[in-house]
């Protein structure tokens, strides 16, 4: 068994393991909820694979990375949330994506407070960003009730828009 790397009332954080490579790819396969991701593709088994490899790496150098959500109720992987560094950069940001059968339950607000606060008080961090699609306004309110600021909007350099979100210490 992982140990908890923090708990909410409803969620267990964990490191990855090997056989979240299923909950992976249920989640993040999703085309529907993938819209909001990248260039919103699903997600291939090829590509979990290499990500769970990635999520070691990042567990090994910084400490964290993303983690697996289970529900404390059924200990089932339902989502995943983390603070990760995309292409290096040195800003650390969260991500998050749940199953679409647990949208809309309250639960991304109550991981991502909780994340927050393990990176601020586990990792010392004292600013955090979040970037969505400006149309995600489903994250926006996510975000906002976690404690994130709006920001600017960024060029993606492909013709499309991030909408920062940000997120300091203190504030």
């Amino acid at each position: 068994m992982t140990t908890p790397l923090f708990t909410t009332p409803r969620l267990v954080a964990r490191q990855w393991r090997d056989s979240d490579h299923a909950p992976l790819l249920a989640v993040y396969g999703d085309e529907d909820a993938m819209r909001w991701v990248g260039d919103g593709s699903p997600l291939t088994p090829e590509e979990a694979t290499r990500w769970l490899e990635v999520t070691r790496a990042n567990y090994a150098t910084r400490g964290y990375g993303m983690f697996a959500l289970e529900s404390v109720s059924t200990r089932e992987v339902i989502g995943f949330i983390g603070i990760v560094h995309p292409g290096g950069q040195p800003e650390a940001e969260v991500k998050y994506a749940f199953a679409r059968e647990h949208w809309g339950k309250g639960l991304a607000t109550e991981a991502l407070r909780a994340t927050v606060e393990h990176g601020a008080v586990t990792h010392g961090l004292t600013r955090m960003i979040a970037t969505t699609a400006p149309e995600n306004v489903a994250s926006h309110r996510v975000l906002l009730k976690s404690g994130f600021v709006r920001g600017e909007l960024r060029d993606a350099g492909d013709g499309s828009f991030t909408q920062v979100f940000e997120w300091r210490a203190g504030t």
